[in-house]
């Protein structure tokens, strides 16, 4: 099939490597030139594993094409995926520029009956919109469909070849057979696309992440709670994980969630309830708990050495919101370090991924380093923001030998507080008895 894909960011990048990947002839559109330019020769403008080597092996089979051609990019497809960014406005609504420019864009250059989906998280209404901003330019017929992407960054290209569900919002059962056949070598096993209502599909993705989000700030607050109790929330967390109704996952606490969708996506919820005359009280919650987690480690240092840090230099492990990506938007680590240079702290920070980009973001009073140790040399104390998987078992005792002082604040309660008790080391976790 031939296949455009409007955008390169993780979504529009991931997806058409992968559709190229089963096969299909895909056309990846982007303004950016440079970044087309790096595209095409070769280089990846994101860490996401396992997505390199699926570029590089479809770009030299033929499949995959990088350009900032537009027309081109209309007339090769008969499916048009439109993945471009959605930003959050002002008033947190989503800002749909880019996607009503992709849409007025095919209307201007098609010359055959299109397909339009959103993989882009946009507000219910948004394929209205893009219907009437299509018909402006065309007579032609044309179907627009809800077609949500549900990738985790650091496990895009997992998600995407083996997907939970595939959702197509669509009332044209023509684009929902072209659909159904695009995904179909992704399903071999079982069934897994839904096909529903088009407003129902835009809902579902912005429903999903606010679920995800409400369950990881409910745990933040009964972290805290567990804590001013003197309960142990991994306790806590294994017992109310083990009820089936409840399930294990999204049950860590930590140091607050960020990146490109959690946050946006709550906050264009919300604002698309309050104009339906819908507030959604439970999300205003989630977002105020999650603002307050975020300064939860900060804290904790303050109260060991005082409000005023100057003088002090503290170790971050973990700068990117999450392992496994090296992207930092919404990022725990970013509010912290801005808590500690306020409290007038120095700051190194490590992350196997996101260093660059922590270069790019921070200036004054913070150094990025290339190693673990390399942040620890002479620093007052550790803070553990992000897991990455070479934080897990770390070499304690050459921890404590480079600290000054041997306090150890984890965001994401990596180690067992009685063994690293047992070491000499003093363990700062997120509502845990220590």
């Amino acid at each position: 099939m031939n296949v455009t894909v409007i955008g390169t960011g993780y979504v529009g990048l991931v997806t058409g490597a992968c559709l190229a990947d089963a096969g299909n002839n895909v056309f990846c559109l982007d303004v950016n030139a440079e970044k087309v330019a790096a595209l095409n020769a070769g280089q990846i403008p994101i860490f996401e594993p396992g997505l390199e080597p699926i570029v590089r092996r479809n770009r030299e089979a033929g499949r995959l094409k990088f350009s900032t051609d537009v027309a081109a990019s209309v007339v090769h497809g008969e499916l048009q995926l439109i993945a471009v960014n959605t930003p959050p406005g002002a008033d947190g609504a989503a800002d749909l520029q880019h996607v009503l420019t992709a849409a007025q864009a095919i209307g201007r250059h098609m010359k055959s009956w299109k397909v339009i989906a959103t993989k882009s998280t946009v507000p219910v209404g948004t394929a209205d919109k893009i219907r009437e901003a299509v018909k402006k330019h065309t007579d032609l017929e044309f179907s627009v469909v809800s077609n949500p992407e549900f990738l985790k960054e650091g496990a895009a290209v997992e998600d995407f070849m083996r997907p939970d569900r595939v959702i197509i919002g669509a009332d044209d059962a023509r684009a929902v057979a072209l659909l159904r056949q695009l995904y179909a070598p992704f399903q071999r096993n079982h069934e897994r696309v839904m096909v529903m209502s088009v407003r129902s599909a835009e809902l579902t993705k912005y429903a999903a992440n606010a679920m995800l989000a409400t369950r990881i700030s409910f745990m933040n607050e009964l972290a805290n709670l567990a804590e001013a109790l003197g309960a142990d929330i991994e306790q806590v967390r294994r017992g109310i994980g083990s009820d089936p109704r409840i399930g294990y996952q999204f049950l860590y606490p930590g140091a607050g969630f960020g990146g490109s969708c959690l946050p946006k996506d709550v906050k264009a919820l919300q604002k698309s309830a309050a104009e339906a005359g819908r507030p959604l009280r439970v999300l205003g919650a989630v977002a105020q708990v999650n603002d307050a987690q975020k300064h939860v480690l900060s804290e904790k240092i303050k109260m060991k050495f005082g409000k005023d840090l100057r003088g002090k230099t503290v170790a971050v492990w973990g700068l990117a919101f999450k392992a496994n990506t090296d992207d930092m938007r919404e990022a725990p680590s970013r509010t912290l370090i801005a808590d500690l240079v306020e409290a007038g702290a120095s700051v190194r920070g490590y992350d196997p991924a996101a260093g660059r980009e922590a270069r790019r973001l921070f200036v004054k009073n913070v150094e990025i380093v290339e190693s673990a140790m390399a942040a620890l040399e002479g620093a007052d104390a550790l803070a553990i923001v992000t897991e990455w998987q070479e934080f897990r078992s770390p070499d304690f005792a050459a921890i404590k030998a480079r600290l000054k002082t041997p306090a150890i604040f984890d965001g994401r309660n990596l180690y067992d507080p009685a063994v690293l008790k047992s070491l000499g080391l003093e363990y700062y976790p997120i509502g845990r008895k220590t």
